[in-house]
């Protein structure tokens, strides 16, 4: 805001978001605040950002007490990319932004899926795949309330690492693939999801390095889920899989989703 202020951005100007995630959302929520809201160009630089944070208006800011607390929505005048740009990220960068991927195909994707799980795949086929459904799930429901939950998929529990880790341990796309993998165990356990959809979302995930488990203590998890954005009420919005291709939104109470948790967890 400081150099806002000393370089005289007016509300005419726009604010440039080079970058990945974190900076999205950072320049993101900045540009949402300063003077009421300030022309937004999303540039995203890497995988996650280019199929997910970049598209669809939502700006957050971390705290100690949880994921995304802060935050705006904020709809960007353009998102402007380039799949070259990928060619120059390190394995791990590429593999965090997998997950998003393979969120996307699991959620509703079938034929997306099917070409992570082969390995066949054309990058700028898969961010403009992924680009197009977030753009139709955001246009019916903007503002997070509805059909847009079920792009949570494997959030609630993958926040929860990412604060109890300090954001520093697991990047956001892999604290997502752990949470994933719980959510499965989960769903299976209540016996909404088809058995063996877990074992096929940990052996996806492995092909790409991806954590399946992560050596935090379930009771802290449980703890962690309570401080997240998607709590409505006593209830938290927990996204389950009926089957790969197919998701719902299942509320729970947080005692209930606890205890599931530990159990699932602890037998990793």
């Amino acid at each position: 805001y400081t150099g806002f202020h000393s370089h005289g951005l007016s509300r005419i100007d726009p604010v440039i978001a080079l970058g990945g995630g974190v900076i999205g959302d950072l320049a993101g929520f900045a540009a949402a605040t300063w003077l009421r809201g300030v022309p937004l160009i999303q540039v995203p630089t890497t995988l996650l950002a280019q199929v997910d944070s970049s598209i669809g208006g939502k700006t957050g800011l971390d705290l100690p007490e949880g994921k995304n607390l802060i935050g705006a929505f904020y709809q960007p005048h353009a998102v402007v990319m380039d799949p070259a740009l990928l060619h120059t990220l390190p394995r791990r960068r590429m593999a965090e932004g997998l997950a998003e991927v393979i969120k996307y195909g699991l959620i509703g994707d079938l034929p997306l899926l099917s070409q992570i799980e082969q390995q066949a795949y054309d990058l700028e086929w898969v961010v403009e795949r992924c680009v197009r459904s977030k753009i139709t799930i955001v246009a019916q429901d903007e503002k997070d309330s509805g059909e847009r939950m079920l792009l949570n998929f494997g959030h609630t529990v993958g926040h929860a690492i990412e604060k109890i880790t300090g954001y520093e341990r697991y990047s956001h796309g892999e604290a997502v693939a752990a949470g994933m993998a719980a959510a499965a165990a989960i769903g299976e356990r209540m016996g909404q999801t088809e058995t063996g959809t877990r074992d096929r979302i940990v052996r996806l995930l492995q092909t790409y390095q991806l954590p399946v488990h992560v050596p935090v203590a379930a009771g802290d998890l449980a703890v962690a889920i309570l401080s997240d954005k998607k709590r409505l009420g006593n209830r938290i919005h927990f996204v389950l899989l009926r089957r790969p291709g197919e998701a719902f939104v299942q509320p729970m109470d947080p005692e209930t989703l606890g205890q599931l948790l530990q159990e699932v967890w602890n037998d990793g």
